[in-house]
């Protein structure tokens, strides 16, 4: 994050006094194209935008803020190594934040910022991991809208590498069919050290296809049981990556459902790890310290509150009023704080974090 005036976000955030306010967001990938196109894109977005303000402010309102804007968009870092771009200019502030996540390009004239335009940018990139079983070979595929496609992990995929693994262990058993179990378990258990690797790299929905016999054997040797959205029993072993995808579109049609059930087993997994702060008070702490990776809040949850005697403390303030330590709305200021540390945000439908207080945010592990 590039900060380029000093006066605190959260000061003029929703600042009303000061007109127009400006909120340019797009996406920005400097490594994948060349400068020239991103200053087009830049420059049209540039004009469009002055021509709103012409259009509906006076000049001595208008020519301020544009010349801020053209100073900024000058002054941009073309070495970044993000995904996106999220500039906020008004008569008294100027932010440029260089995001890791993927957006579409939005840009709002108002009368103040709204933090939360920001998260509601974003791309829902439908990716999720498949991991195909059987009692030979596994074989895992990460799908999104339109493709199927295999990847590989740093463990064998088929059962025969693990055929003499321990052999004089399961040649003690005369009967052949324990000794099969035994295999298929061994393989299960490399399968799954394999899919937690994955799962560290890619933090993605996961779903489990296989024969009803297969995947209760994964389901009892499993440590990643978290990450399951869902096992699908069946016989896939002859199915082309094409068909793959057919038969998940059922799974992934609903995709904000299978989104917040990712998220939920996150902050389960979390819980587990003693890496989450669960509450208003105790993740505006952890977000002021900077030490959220992934901030998920309830749509719509406001909490209105003022400063304590110390940074990392703040407490409800209902009765709204402004004085030096009033904060209009505590999880914006969280919002931004999380995202200035280079963490990401996630909204929820209103229900779903009741137990959690309506607020939670990840550490970093």
């Amino acid at each position: 994050m590039e900060t380029l005036y000093k006066k605190d976000f959260g000061e003029v955030l929703n600042a009303t006094n000061y007109l127009p306010c400006i909120s340019l967001i797009m996406p920005f990938e400097p490594k994948l194209g060349l400068k020239k196109e991103l200053d087009y894109k830049l420059k049209t977005a540039c004009d469009k935008i002055e021509k709103e303000i012409i259009g509906n402010y006076p000049e001595e309102k208008a020519a301020p803020i544009l010349s801020r804007l053209k100073r900024v968009l000058s002054n941009l870092n073309y070495y970044t190594h993000k995904k996106s771009i999220a500039i906020f200019v008004s008569p008294v502030i100027e932010k440029v934040y260089y995001l890791d996540m993927q957006i579409e390009e939005k840009i709002i004239i108002d009368e103040s910022f709204e933090i939360r335009d920001l998260i509601y940018s974003k791309k829902q990139i439908h990716k999720y991991l498949v991991a195909v079983l059987s009692a030979k070979w596994t074989k895992i595929y990460i799908g999104n809208t339109h493709t199927m496609m295999r990847i590989t992990s740093n463990v064998s995929d088929n059962i025969l590498a693990y055929k003499n693994d321990g052999h004089d262990k399961i040649a003690n058993f005369t009967d052949e069919k324990k000794q099969k179990e035994i295999l298929i378990d061994k393989f299960l258990h490399h399968t799954d050290n394999g899919l937690n690797l994955l799962l560290q790299s890619y933090h993605l929905p996961l779903f489990v296809m296989g024969t009803p016999k297969i995947i209760g054997h994964f389901k009892s040797i499993t440590k990643n049981s978290r990450h399951v959205i869902s096992y699908i029993p069946g016989s896939y072993e002859e199915k082309t990556e094409a068909e793959l995808l057919h038969l998940m579109d059922p799974y992934v049609t609903d995709w904000k459902k299978v989104v917040q059930t990712n998220l939920l087993q996150l902050v389960d997994e979390s819980m587990s790890k003693k890496r989450l702060a669960i509450g208003i008070q105790e993740v505006w702490k952890y977000a002021n310290q900077k030490r959220g990776r992934l901030l998920i809040v309830e749509k719509n949850f406001i909490y209105p509150a003022r400063h304590g005697s110390e940074p990392d403390i703040i407490f409800s303030n209902n009765d709204f009023q402004k004085n030096a330590f009033f904060i209009k709305d505590a999880v914006d200021d969280i919002i931004e704080k999380v995202i200035a540390s280079g963490g990401d945000v996630e909204f929820v439908d209103e229900g779903i974090l009741e137990k959690y207080q309506k607020i939670v945010l990840i550490e970093y592990f």
